[in-house]
């Protein structure tokens, strides 16, 4: 699953019924429960990693005072992640699809030859409505995040399917039902 913040990869993934390893989700869990990841951040970003758990508010506040505060926190985070991610394909690997549910998947290499790539595209005021929804809505950090992923144009080039979430549950649920179809019928038919 990829595409820009805000698209809608989480929703899209839970409607194709199956697994899914929601990368975001899992860093929320590190956060609240990892207390070695804390000592690590804490070591690197001193002046802002104050207690255990780990708040959004600090990482937030580490990032907005400089960019490359998030090159720190992910050469913390994203190890651990990735260790979560290959323990969820081990458990799941007898399901005929797994979905992964990862904002930087191109970006951190984590996508494998045979893989089927969906991009998730939403027009642009979609997106807004859905990022001011969020509780931690920070235009700032939300720039700084953009600027992280790889331009949203490469990803679209690289998925095998492109799905267009601009549409109500029941439409997109209906649109979702049929490129699983479509997907399984292919891997099964290759």
């Amino acid at each position: 699953m990829m595409g820009g913040i805000g698209s809608g990869k989480s929703f899209i993934a839970k409607l194709f019924n199956y697994p899914v390893f929601n990368a975001d989700a899992q860093v929320k869990l590190i956060y609240r429960n990892d207390k070695d990841c804390y000592k690590k951040l804490k070591k690197k970003l001193p002046k802002f990693i104050k207690s255990f758990p780990i708040s959004k508010s600090e990482l937030t506040f580490a990032i907005n005072k400089n960019s490359k505060n998030l090159k720190k926190i992910s050469s913390v985070v994203h190890p651990i992640v990735r260790k979560k991610m290959k323990n969820f394909l081990e458990k799941n690997k007898n399901h005929k699809m797994v979905i992964l549910d990862i904002p930087l998947l191109i970006e951190n290499k984590l996508n494998k030859k045979g893989d089927i790539l969906v991009y998730v595209k939403s027009d642009k005021n979609t997106v807004l409505k859905r990022l001011k929804k969020r509780r931690n809505f920070n235009i700032k950090l939300i720039k700084s995040l953009r600027d992280n992923q790889d331009l949203l144009l490469k990803k679209r080039k690289l998925s095998n399917y492109t799905v267009e979430n601009n549409f109500s549950t029941n439409i997109m649920r209906k649109k979702i039902k049929i490129l699983k179809e479509k997907i399984l019928y292919e891997r099964n038919s290759s």
